[in-house]
Formats: C-alpha cells, sequence, structure tokens
C-alpha cells in the first residue's frame, strides 16, 4: 500500500474513532467537582474585595445583577466593597454547575448582608448574582438585621450530612419549596414540607427560633403570593438547597386573626415586595436551619434570571373566598 494512501486511511479511521467516542470524552471542558466549585468561590471573594476580576476564572461574557438588576461587569458593590467580616458559609451543586455563598461584608463604614450565586460552565463563572442587604436598601416596613457583633451563624449548616440523612435531590427540592408554600397565605396550615423543634432562621444576620411556631400562629396571613420560586441549587455534601423567591403584599390587609384567637394587624400598609435568595437546612426529611438575605423591592418586581416566571394572580383568584 502507497505511504500517501495508507495515512489517508488510518487518518479516516481515527475519525471515526472519534465520532463513536462516548460524549463525555469530547467535552473539553468538564464540569466541576464540589471542591472545584467551592474553591471558584473562594476565588471569586477574592477578586471581589480586591477589585480585581483577573483573580477569579471569569467569563468576559458574563452577566452580572446586583439586587436583581442587571448591569455591566464589574459594578455596584464590586466598586466600593472594603472588607469581609467573618467566615462564609459556601455551598455548591456540580450537577447543576452552581456556587451560593453568604458571608458579611464592609462598603467604608457601611455593614452588609451579601448572598452570592455563580454559574460555572467549563470552570469559568458565566453568571454572577448578588443580593446585598443593608439598613438603607431594607425600607419601610423594616425587616428584620442585625448588628454584625450579634451574628451568629448556627454550626451546623456548614457541615456535611451523612447519605442516610439526606434525601434525594428531588425530595429536597420538594420540601424546600414546602417552607415556600407554608409561607404564602400562612393560616396554621403546614403545607409539603416539616420542620424539626429545633429549627432556627437567620434572616440578614437575625435569628429566629422555632420556625414551625410561627407558621402555625398564621402570623404571616399577610403574605399574598410568594411567587417566581428557583430553586436552582441542591447541596448533596451539606444536604441544603439554595433558592430565589420573591413575597409580594398588596397592602389591603389590615386586622386579622391568629389561630390561636389573638388580633394582629398588618404591618404592610402599601404595596410591597420582599426579594431574597434563601437557602434551607435538610436532615431526616425536615428543615433543621435556615439563612436568608432579604431586600425591598418594588412590588411585583421580577428578576432577570427567572425564566419562567408565575402569572400574578390575585389573592382571591387563588384562594376564593368560601
Amino acid at each position: 500500500m502507497r505511504p500517501m494512501l495508507k495515512a489517508t486511511l488510518l487518518c479516516a479511521a481515527a475519525l471515526v474513532g472519534i465520532a463513536a467516542a462516548p460524549a463525555q470524552r469530547r467535552e473539553p471542558n468538564p464540569g466541576c467537582d464540589r471542591i472545584c466549585l467551592e474553591k471558584i468561590g473562594d476565588q471569586y471573594r477574592a477578586a471581589y474585595l480586591a477589585h480585581d476580576p483577573s483573580k477569579a476564572p471569569i467569563s468576559r461574557r458574563v452577566r452580572f445583577s446586583e439586587n436583581f438588576v442587571e448591569m455591566p461587569f464589574p459594578d455596584a458593590t464590586w466598586d466600593t466593597v472594603t472588607a469581609e467580616v467573618g467566615e462564609p458559609l459556601t455551598l455548591s451543586d456540580p450537577v447543576n454547575g452552581q456556587v451560593g455563598i453568604y458571608t458579611r461584608i464592609m462598603q467604608n463604614d457601611t455593614p452588609g448582608y451579601l448572598a452570592v450565586r455563580l454559574k460555572v460552565e467549563g470552570e469559568l463563572v458565566t453568571e454572577i448574582e448578588h443580593v446585598i442587604s443593608t439598613k438603607r436598601n431594607l425600607s419601610a416596613p423594616p425587616t428584620p438585621i442585625a448588628d454584625f457583633d450579634k451574628f451568629q451563624r448556627s454550626p451546623h449548616l456548614n457541615q456535611p450530612v451523612p447519605k442516610a440523612k439526606c434525601r434525594p435531590r428531588a425530595e429536597m427540592v420538594r420540601l424546600a419549596d414546602g417552607y415556600f408554600e407554608t409561607l404564602e397565605n400562612n393560616n396554621g396550615e403546614i403545607r409539603g414540607t416539616r420542620f424539626s423543634p429545633t429549627a432556627t432562621r437567620t434572616e440578614n444576620g437575625l435569628n429566629f427560633p422555632e420556625i414551625e411556631k410561627g407558621f402555625k400562629s398564621g402570623r404571616y396571613l399577610f403574605n399574598e403570593r410568594v411567587r417566581d420560586r428557583d430553586l436552582f441549587l441542591v447541596d448533596e455534601y451539606r444536604c441544603m438547597v439554595m433558592a430565589r423567591g420573591f413575597i409580594d403584599h398588596k397592602g389591603v390587609m389590615d386586622q386579622y386573626t391568629l389561630t390561636d384567637g389573638t388580633p394582629a394587624r398588618s404591618i404592610f400598609r402599601e404595596p410591597h415586595s420582599w426579594a431574597l435568595l434563601e437557602s434551607f437546612k435538610l436532615e431526616d426529611g425536615m428543615i433543621t436551619g435556615v439563612e436568608a438575605v432579604f431586600i425591598a423591592s418594588a412590588y411585583n418586581m421580577r428578576a432577570p434570571w427567572t425564566v419562567n416566571p408565575d402569572v400574578i394572580r390575585s389573592r382571591e383568584a387563588k384562594y376564593p373566598k368560601k
């Protein structure tokens, strides 16, 4: 066989072999595992504090938002952050290529609670989502926010959970979404989830014990809608789920009654929405801890990341009077 013909046939055979190879072998940038994702999370925090995007593997085509406003990158607190306070909580989901971070930052003399979502593709950060809560952007009616020196994160949030105590991904998502189902039109029913007796919630650094007791009292009846829920990260190592959502208050409710007969009055006197990034610790099929960053937003605001937004309906349409 002539050398040129032989080389041509060998080349063709090689091409056939490549075409027949499994898809994962052709993937030029396999996804990050947990350690890889959390390393990128650390690099991102270092780059953010240094005001230097080159210190992290950030795509040149990255999308960036802060407090649900999309803008060119870098901007907003990328220009104003001056320090990080304390240890962060970092979550990771290799299946979805997501990183979640909860931390505290200073902007000169202004403290704030920061939640971050990173989308990682091929070991590059392609999406950056910030929610930063300071006293300035909480607005009225005031939502809780803790002084930095009073903040105490429950250490169990960052601890791994044995597989025997961690439910499958789909069930974790369902249980976390049950929290939002219970929060919407909260009338004392626990819908689609369970709470451990010691479950606590941290919102903007402030701790709230006895989550289930609060829900069973019906104190959050003024929550008309909990919409555009996106449970985008499932950390199977720590058994946690991270989500985005909005809580709407129409402002028409005045007096109402708790489940024990105690009269109550809504704090929302006008149309209002909370926007949030919130994470849930799940053990033995129960929510055992929650960490959240909340801000006030324009009523019925959307996030630029919401792919299939909910149809906004009135309370009466979803919960008709009997």
